[in-house]
């Protein structure tokens, strides 16, 4: 098959995600056949340089051998059963490796499908858990400003991306909205001391004057993805987890992008030294091969539905919860960190990237060079309104995918990216510095 044939199938058939479907007049689909390492390759064998783990969630790159087999093995022993009343041996072994790994006591998971799925499951949990206690006044949800946690109705209630919520706001319960904590308070994509400080005492104003309706904050900890790669200082987590405590508030991590080592360690929320009382995992959980979510909770939030009363129960389901080819793929998945070593082997590998990335970070057109574990990001000065579908379309021709948001460009690559594959992430992104920065 060729890629126009492909293409003309897919646009014929498949009504995509995130897309407006007439833009693809402009900009045709890319067809792909098949992965390898960092690398896709389309019908005609032409290759694409995967900088972005396809949506953050190739850790180990495309058809690892040691994922591949893992499931190759669960397919021909169990595919699939109901959670529901049984249970199976992926994900009682799942769970049991990630509470070990997780901050905290959270010993109780909560398996579901994707980012999304988690993040609703998580306020449905927070607001349940207050009225099983006796306090349903407490519904209200805090998020931060710029914050991403999804795009179903309740996920959109604590999102506050503009393009993603303003369509549904109609159907959509909206969160109380504190401050991101940007350097020095103003609206910058770092995160310095005195920003987090000034975010964090904006919160505890917040929470004291009306925790007594509020069931949950939701935090990214440490970097917003979707608003542009914001970074965050750790001090504010701290402070958050401090103020939640104290006004009787949960404590919602969303790592569904931060998690499994893209931050520098294996959770963001360890570099604050706290635990959350509910922590959402997904896109890099399984490596890229299957949706996967989960919600860890505390002891003390899941106590509160353990009673003999159904309704007391926490009633939430899908049907493939807990899929046992997911679940032994996220197995798979921690077998290469603990065998690699991977989380020191990306420190090592992101200083040598770093190194290299230098000769971008004093670019003309960039502004803001930011790194943080495995994940670089910078603004490209331009007044070009159609900067992130044209740098698209240029880093596309060379041979590499990228997604800019706005006019952020980023790089999340896999893991098991070299440092040549690295230089030509670095390379792109020059050219698209020289063509499109300072352009009208």
């Amino acid at each position: 098959m060729t890629n126009r044939e492909m293409v003309a199938r897919s646009l014929a058939a498949i009504w995509h995600p995130c897309t407006q479907m007439k833009a693809h007049e402009r900009f045709p689909l890319v067809p792909i056949a098949r992965g390898e390492g960092a690398w896709l390759y389309d019908f005609e064998d032409r290759r694409y340089l995967d900088g972005v783990s396809s949506w953050w969630v190739n850790l180990f790159g495309h058809a690892h051998p040691a994922i591949n087999a893992a499931l190759g093995e669960q397919a021909a022993t169990l595919e699939h059963v109901m959670l529901a009343g049984f249970t199976h041996a992926p994900a009682v072994e799942l769970a049991e490796r990630l509470h070990a790994l997780a901050p905290g006591a959270l010993g109780h998971a909560f398996f579901a499908s994707d980012g999304a799925s988690a993040t609703e499951i998580a306020l449905k949990m927070a607001f349940h858990h207050w009225a099983n206690r006796g306090r349903p006044a407490k519904k209200r949800f805090v998020s931060l400003a710029g914050g991403y946690h999804g795009e179903t109705a309740g996920a959109l209630g604590v999102t506050d991306v503009a393009i993603f919520r303003d369509a549904y706001a109609p159907l959509v319960r909206e969160s109380i909205v504190v401050p991101f904590p940007a350097r020095d308070g103003e609206d910058h994509r770092f995160g310095g001391m005195r920003g987090a400080i000034a975010a964090a005492d904006a919160l505890a104003a917040v929470l004291a004057e009306r925790h007594g309706e509020i069931a949950a904050l939701i935090v990214e900890p440490l970097v917003q993805g979707a608003s542009g790669m914001r970074f965050c200082h750790p001090e504010y987590l701290r402070r958050a987890r401090e103020l939640c405590t104290r006004h009787e508030v949960l404590l919602i991590a969303d790592e569904i992008m931060t998690g499994f080592g893209r931050t520098g360690t294996m959770f963001a929320c360890e570099q604050a030294r706290i635990a959350p009382d509910l922590l959402c995992l997904s896109k890099g959980i399984t490596g890229g091969y299957l949706p996967l979510s989960c919600v860890l909770s505390s002891d003390a939030v899941y106590e509160a539905f353990y009673d003999d009363d159904v309704a007391r129960a926490f009633l939430h389901s899908h049907s493939y919860t807990g899929n046992p080819l997911a679940c032994r793929a996220a197995c798979a998945v921690l077998d290469i960190f603990e065998r690699e070593g991977v989380i020191a082997a990306n420190e090592r590998k992101a200083a040598r990237f770093l190194s290299l990335a230098q000769p971008l970070a004093h670019h003309r057109h960039v502004r803001d060079f930011r790194h943080l574990g495995m994940i670089w990001a910078f603004e490209v000065e331009t007044a070009d309104r159609a900067f992130a579908a044209r740098a698209f379309e240029l880093a596309l021709a060379r041979g590499v995918l990228l997604r800019p948001i706005g006019r952020t460009v980023y790089f999340l690559p896999p893991y098991v990216i070299g440092e040549a594959e690295f230089s030509e992430l670095v390379a792109c992104a020059m050219e698209i510095a020289d063509r499109l920065g300072g352009s009208a």
